[in-house]
């Protein structure tokens, strides 16, 4: 028997296991380092101004704001990482991955409707959605669906500020819009980070 050529593709499932390309986050990037030049112009701007006090004022007050956010972000990160182990992976595929068509984005526009809390809260549990199988459609769809339709913010401060009947019509208003970027979100993924399946058949 003669050697397998060279040219010979490879096997039809070790492309299809072949991941998508993720974003690498890296502990120092482009924004944060023109933030940190930001601040440092900001505090000599301050210390030109008002002096050394000035300054140590600033921080004070910063220092102990950070504190009091501290715990919650804590919080915020440890429920997205006990809820990406919790879920099973399989059936989240299923109801919000890739394949899940427009009951996908539903279920992702009905999830960030009623997700409580703030956004120490919902970017948590959308980067452990991503984690256990989750589309960047129905995720941006959970996440849009959270800042417009929200219901915590609509009762706690809509209602009595603006009236029902405007935080009623903006909710109508609203709802298609988390579908729709949603589904923007899939068509522009797919093309970005295409399978390799779709690489073939494009060859």
């Amino acid at each position: 028997m003669s050697d397998p050529s060279l040219k010979d593709p490879a096997p039809a499932e070790d492309a299809d296991s072949e991941p998508r390309p993720g974003r690498v986050r890296k502990p120092i990037g482009w924004s944060t380092i023109i933030i940190a030049a930001l601040v440092a112009v900001s505090a000599a701007l301050v210390w030109r101004r008002d002096g050394t006090d000035g300054v140590l004022d600033i921080l004070t007050h910063d220092l102990s704001l950070f504190g009091g956010i501290l715990p919650r972000v804590l919080a915020g990160c440890l429920l997205g990482a006990f809820i990406s182990e919790i879920l099973p992976h399989e059936k989240v595929s299923r109801s919000l991955g890739p394949k899940s068509g427009l009951k996908g984005l539903l279920i992702g526009t009905a999830f960030g409707a009623i997700l409580p809390g703030g956004p120490f809260t919902a970017y948590p549990v959308a980067s452990a959605l991503l984690a256990v199988g989750a589309d960047f459609g129905a995720t941006i769809a959970m996440v849009v669906s959270w800042t417009l339709i929200g219901y915590g913010r609509a009762v706690a401060w809509e209602i009595p500020i603006m009236g029902t009947d405007f935080t009623l019509w903006r909710i109508l208003i609203s709802l298609p819009l988390p579908v729709l970027a949603g589904s923007l979100g899939r068509f522009v993924y797919v093309r970005l980070y295409p399978t390799p399946a779709a690489k073939d058949d494009e060859n």
